[in-house]
């Protein structure tokens, strides 16, 4: 069973990495202990967007897109963000814009953080999101990375779906299992 999941997320990861092109590695400070992330703050609660309430226990489902990638659309600490999955990205990554709508300084962020993406090289900072819920599939406490320059997309990564107890790829949806 084991063996099967390596081989569908090593074909996850393939798939999603040719069609897009998009890498992100993080440098060995990716390890970093949660103390030095710094928080996200709250959001303006008059900016926030109602979520569907579900229970977690029920499977979540993203559906393929016409272009063969997996977008979703999480809910980030009360407002909604739309994200690239990409079990290849080792953090949640977030746009400069994204982290701004979510309610962060941008300046006060430490971009010590050496990342390489689609652009190029580029600097990112590690933050702690409040919680991260695609399609009911809700996760507390997840680190991402806000990256400065040279990502046009947010990516949904390994610190959000390497949290559930299972994902899987069919030929039209990625399932989430919280």
């Amino acid at each position: 069973m084991l063996k099967h999941a390596a081989i569908l997320a090593a074909a996850v990861v393939s798939a999603l990495l040719s069609a897009q092109g998009l890498t992100l590695l993080v440098a060995s400070r990716a390890s970093a202990s949660a103390q030095e992330t710094q928080p996200i703050t709250r959001p303006d609660p008059e900016q926030t967007l109602a979520t569907p309430t579900e229970h977690a226990s029920q499977p979540a489902q993203i559906s393929k897109a016409a272009d063969g990638h997996y977008w979703a659309q999480a809910n980030v600490n009360g407002l909604w963000v739309k994200f690239l999955v990409d079990t290849g990205a080792s953090a949640v990554a977030l746009t400069a814009a994204d982290a701004q709508r979510l309610g962060l300084d941008l300046d006060s962020l430490d971009y010590d953080r050496p990342v390489t993406t689609a652009s190029g090289r580029t600097l990112a900072a590690m933050v702690k999101l409040d919680n991260v819920t695609v399609a009911g599939a809700r996760v507390d406490g997840v680190d991402a990375l806000v990256v400065r320059d040279g990502l046009s997309t947010s990516l949904l990564g390994m610190t959000y779906l390497g949290r559930l107890s299972r994902f899987e790829a069919t030929r039209t949806a990625l399932i989430l299992r919280p």
